[in-house]
């Protein structure tokens, strides 16, 4: 079900997207027994560049009330840490610790899947930005610099078939995760999606207008693009459980006009600057690694603790699990 496009409340904070000052790449990351997919996600958020700028600020700590565990205040010390550290590699001994408090179906020592943690990541981060707050509605939610950076909406437009009524509708997103059996390149996963379709017998519409179910198509588009866009390319083969091997063509740089509920404007332009990769034969075991741009404007391979330079013809030429685009 859709919603209303919430308004905004309070003023919103003022987002760096770029890197105040350029330097080497930070430390990697010890794995301390199928801690992998936790690796990837810290070292891709490490990355971001809007909210690496946000917690080398302080601003959240400074003004943190939580007692216990707070995840932003967790996050505000591992990013320092990575970048700031002389050390090859560090231990991320406080996001471990606390991994019950970031998703209760995460268990120390077990592997688990690297897209689920940014999940589960991203809303801790969000709630522990809300907390202590009174007005937790939907429009308050402006006031988090996570759905700040990565939030966006999609708009889904019914049309009657019959009279050509329009029922418009909105959903928030921190992510996007597209099916992949059937396309061999992001570009025609993305203009699949925003294609019409015919609603089936299941989803029968009814028309206000004319009063009675009827034929209906449907189109979904961006209405509000993310400062952050992250893509979850979908690995797991629903139907049958096993992984989907195959190279899908990604770009470097990504136009979201077209796939926007207004393609009249300017190009929308956004940049790759992490991918997420998922070795293995089965989607239940294998290993994470991540490619990464840092501040100096180049690529870095991260397989845990080690972190080595690459070119950009590398990190396009990899299965990628899930991809990281900022405007």
């Amino acid at each position: 079900k859709g919603m209303a496009l919430p308004q905004r409340t309070s003023p919103p904070e003022k987002i760096c997207m770029d890197w105040p000052q350029r330097q080497r790449p930070g430390a990697g990351l010890f794995n301390l027994g199928n801690t992998c997919y936790v690796n990837v996600i810290l070292q891709c958020l490490t990355y971001t560049p809007p909210l690496a700028n946000y917690l080398l600020s302080h601003k959240h700590s400074q003004l943190c009330q939580q007692q216990g565990f707070c995840m932003m205040c967790t996050m505000e010390a591992h990013v320092r840490k990575v970048l700031c550290s002389s050390a090859s590699a560090i231990l991320p001994g406080a996001v471990l610790k606390d991994l019950k408090f970031i998703g209760e179906e995460f268990e120390y020592g077990r592997q688990e899947n690297a897209y689920e943690f940014l999940r589960c990541t991203l809303n801790a981060m969000h709630g522990a930005c809300l907390s202590g707050r009174r007005d937790s509605d939907v429009s308050s939610q402006e006031t988090s610099i996570i759905h700040q950076i990565f939030r966006g909406f999609m708009k889904s437009r019914v049309t009657c078939l019959s009279c050509q009524a329009v029922v418009d509708s909105y959903k928030a997103f921190l992510d996007v995760s597209l099916d992949i059996r059937a396309a061999s390149s992001l570009i025609a996963v993305l203009e699949d999606c925003v294609t019409p379709r015919q609603l089936d017998q299941k989803e029968c519409f009814r028309c206000s207008k004319c009063k009675k179910k009827v034929a209906a198509s449907k189109k979904v588009t961006v209405h509000h693009a993310p400062r952050v866009l992250t893509l979850c390319l979908e690995r797991a083969d629903q139907r049958t459980g096993t992984k989907i091997s195959k190279f899908v063509e990604y770009p470097e740089y990504l136009d979201l006009r077209p796939y926007m509920s207004d393609t009249a404007g300017e190009p929308l332009l956004c940049s790759l600057y992490a991918i997420v990769v998922h070795s293995g034969d089965t989607c239940l075991e294998g290993h994470f690694l991540c490619y990464t741009k840092a501040s100096n404007g180049l690529w870095y391979k991260m397989d845990d603790e080690s972190v080595d330079n690459c070119d950009i013809h590398t990190v396009l030429g990899q299965q990628a699990y899930l991809l990281f685009y900022a405007r």
